[in-house]
């Protein structure tokens, strides 16, 4: 099973741009940090190819994608370049950049699942590779420059998406294999699948969808403050007093009293 979006001229193009904004977007991160221009250029690299560097090492497709592919190093350092430059403009995009973020979701977490599939592994470890490849890019940046992650922080659709979409994908590629489905129908099926996680993602920011937290509980069932289950407190200065009680409470000696 071969990934039919890089099978596409067009969609090799799309790629490459959602290398490039994606990139955008981590040196811009990087810039309001006040970062030097190494530290852009390898930030810019790391969230535009992080995510399938990871999934490529856990496939075992080594050396990974995005240290040995010319066309993503040099994209992802563009961007860099063009960030370090151009940051004042870029980050007034905000709209845009959002469009472009949800556009390579999208298209990372269809490529990840596609080509584990094409690796042949289960259903359930092409989704994770999907995810990883949508979401692991953001992580690291996150990380490294000592932010909650964006996929934790941004509290609208961002990671159910991608999830969504790779489940589709999976399910997609389980009809190729069948012999169901020829490549030009996978390739539009692919597109679909792009197109939908783009639309939940950018519907959940405009209308401001978010999924629900745990439930408000005022009650809980079970009594956990039974006298059987409740942990000793053991303090030292506690023990004391209770020796200096003890001590105090003793008889008195008679000899004391004559």
């Amino acid at each position: 099973m071969s990934v039919a979006l890089e099978s596409n001229a067009v969609f090799i193009a799309i790629e490459y741009l959602a290398i490039f904004c994606s990139g955008l977007s981590g040196g811009l991160a990087a810039t309001r940090k006040h970062y030097d221009i190494f530290t852009i250029l390898i930030i810019s690299w790391v969230t535009a190819l992080g995510g399938g560097i990871v999934r490529d090492v856990l496939l075992g497709s080594l050396p990974p994608a995005g240290i040995t592919n010319k066309g993503y190093v040099l994209s992802a350092l563009l961007s860099g370049i063009v960030i370090a430059v151009a940051h004042p403009e870029i980050g007034n995009l905000t709209r845009s950049m959002v469009v472009v973020d949800a556009m390579a979701l999208g298209l990372f977490a269809v490529n990840g699942t596609a080509k584990a599939m094409a690796f042949h592994t289960s259903g359930m470890t092409a989704v994770f590779m999907g995810m990883f490849t949508a979401l692991a890019g953001g992580v690291i940046r996150d990380a490294l420059l000592n932010e909650v992650p964006s996929v934790i922080r941004d509290k609208h659709w961002y990671a159910v998406p991608s999830f969504v979409g790779c489940i589709l994908t999976v399910v997609v590629g389980k009809f190729v294999e069948a012999g169901k489905i020829n490549l030009h129908g996978e390739m539009i099926l692919d597109i679909a699948i792009v197109a939908l996680i783009v639309a939940m993602r950018l519907l959940s920011v405009k209308f401001n969808i978010m999924l629900p937290g745990a439930l408000e509980r005022e009650r809980a069932h079970l009594n956990m403050r039974s006298r059987y289950l409740r942990r000793p407190v053991v303090h030292p200065q506690m023990h004391e007093v209770h020796r200096d009680n003890h001590e105090g409470s003793a008889p008195h000696n008679p000899d004391d009293l004559a």
